[in-house]
Order: structure tokens, then sequence, then C-alpha cells
């Protein structure tokens, strides 16, 4: 039945849905101290399904989506990451490091706390790129809380470059005030006033989308606005911080091969724009030959932000990928895996 209610989904304005990037109904929920914006969208009895977005993005960029998703009779949430969006932006802390691991556990305890998944169905997690990462990493963290992760795409420097099992230990021992120096010199107070507020915003975010976005205000405004808060900067220097300095295990590559081995086989798909300049389509290829049990589908002319340049496309991909692997959980043998 509830495969037939995706596929059969009425349009959002029939539903008399909010769409635009103020949608839905947000709220702010503390977690280890930190501030963090969340939003709603669709039935109070639908299964959860989370919104993640990309790396200097936030909830605002599902402007096209949560009514559309709330109207194939989900309960859509969007969670603006620590760092991002409305959230509390903190600087760098080594006990704290600003990372897709933070990210992955600020996702699970929202599901725990706010979306109340114990008490109900587990969720959907669909990430954009560095949301995608933080998809994959939440499911790998508490599977008993996610029932499928959409990443589109997946993003991740270790996917082209695999970092090592060991380094030196010289190296080791270098590298940390190495990377915390090399950053703390970057004149980020003043490169990111230069850029949010000039034209150099609009040209950057040209490189995300196949289409010209010269008359796109909205879109331009939701990404600027949160790199104008006076605590930006530190946040970027932070999560970049963190995220250079991560462990092995925390990358994609490693999180993948976490997921394959999972008793709970947790269905995965990637996504990705035909033409992505940012993380180019051939990588979802490799990933796929890698590991055949997760399910590769393109988007046709988009970039790296399918889910905003094509949402029809994207909604009918993830739509019906989700009616295919939600019935295969709700099977008694459940999803087979292959090794």
């Amino acid at each position: 039945m509830e495969a037939t209610i995706h596929q059969i989904a009425p349009t959002a304005a029939s539903a008399g849905l909010k769409t635009g990037a103020d949608w839905g109904d947000g709220g702010d929920w503390h977690w280890q101290g930190l501030r963090c914006h969340w939003r709603a969208l669709g039935p109070e009895q639908g299964r959860p399904l989370v919104l993640l977005h990309g790396f200097g993005a936030s909830s605002d960029h599902w402007r096209h989506n949560a009514a559309p998703l709330a109207a194939a009779g989900f309960r859509v949430y969007s969670l603006d990451l620590i760092g991002f969006g409305r959230s509390d932006q903190p600087g760098h802390r080594r006990q704290r490091p600003l990372d897709n691991r933070l990210w992955g556990r600020q996702v699970n305890a929202f599901l725990e706390q706010v979306v109340d998944v114990p008490a109900r169905e587990p969720a959907v997690l669909v990430g954009h790129s560095l949301g995608g990462l933080t998809a994959l990493t939440a499911a790998v963290l508490r599977p008993d809380l996610v029932a499928a992760v959409a990443a589109a795409p997946l993003p991740d420097p270790a996917l082209i470059q695999p970092l090592p099992l060991r380094r030196p230990r010289r190296w080791r021992r270098l590298r940390r005030p190495l990377v915390v120096l090399a950053m703390r010199l970057l004149p980020l107070e003043l490169l990111l006033p230069v850029i949010s507020r000039t034209g150099l915003l609009r040209l950057g975010l040209q490189g995300a989308y196949r289409r010209s976005i010269r008359h796109d205000r909205e879109l331009q405004h939701l990404i600027a606005r949160p790199a104008r808060r006076r605590s930006a900067a530190r946040a970027l220097r932070a999560m970049s911080i963190g995220m250079a300095l991560r462990p092995r295990g925390a990358t994609a590559p490693a999180l993948l091969e976490q997921l394959a081995v999972q008793d709970q086989a947790t269905p995965l798909l990637l996504l990705w724009g035909r033409q992505d300049r940012f993380v180019p389509y051939m990588i979802g290829e490799r990933l796929q030959r890698q590991h055949p049990w997760l399910e590769l589908a393109v988007v046709e002319e988009s970039g790296h932000c399918p889910h905003d340049e094509r949402p029809e496309a994207f909604h009918a991909t993830v739509l019906a990928w989700l009616d295919r692997s939600l019935d295969a959980i709700n099977t008694p043998m459940g999803p087979v895996r292959g090794a």
C-alpha cells in the first residue's frame, strides 16, 4: 500500500503544502550545548524522512523537495548541521572535532530526541553531498535508527586518494600542529565577507549547477546568509581542521566497508548529476563496481545539485527506489547483501 501511495503522490500544490526556501515549521533543539535549527512538513503519521544539506548550504536548500516528498506521504524533516545554516557555528576544539562523525552523531541524536524514532519506524536519510557523507556516517553508527540512505552524491577526497592504513610516526606527530597552524594563518575573517557580499559567491556557486543561476536570487541569498554571520569564519576553520584530521575509519571508503558487513543491511542509493564538475560521475561508477550491493542512479542535465536543479527527476528516482527498498525491508527475509 505504501508503494502505491508514493507512485501516485499528489503534487505539493494540490496537497496545500508550502514550497520555497521558507518551507515547513521550524524550531530549535539543543544538543551538547549547541543550538540546532530544524524544520518539518507533512503528515504526522508518515514515515520520517530527514533531508541533510551539503557544504555551505542549509535546510533552505531543500526548497523544491520538502513539499513533494511530504505530498508522497512522508513526514519530512531537515536539520541544519552544526556550523551551517541557523545552527550554532562553534570554533575548533580538539576534544570535539567538527567532522562527519560529529554530524552523524548529531543526526542520530535528532532522530532519537526530536523525531522519536525509537517509538516510530526507522527513518530514511537523504543527503546532498556533505549531507550524503553524514547520512552514511549516521547509518554506520546507529543502523537501528536508519531504514535507508540516499546520497546525492557521495563526496570524499579519500574516494580519489584513500588514506593509508598506517602513517609514519613522525608524520602523525607533525600532522595535527601543521594543519591547525595552516588554518589559523588563513585569513578567513577577511575572505568570507568579501566572497559572500560580492559576485564571487555567484561565480563559485555556478560551478555546482549546469543551468545559469544568474537570476536565482533566492538561491544566492540562502547560501550567502549563513556565510555572513560573525561566527562563520571560525566554524569554517574548525570544520576544515576536523575534516583534514579525520581517521581513516571516518572516510567514505571505510564507512562503505563497515556498512557492507552490518547484520542489518541498510539500503544505499548513490545519485549523481551527469554533469557534476565537483564530484565526477565516474566516482559513482567505480563505487558501484566495488560494492555491487548499492544502487547507482544518474540525473541527466544536472550538475552537483540534482535535487535543486532537476527536482522532478530527483523525486521520481528517490521515491521509486524507496518503494523497492522499504518493501524489501518489510519482507520476512529482509534484504540480502552479497559478499
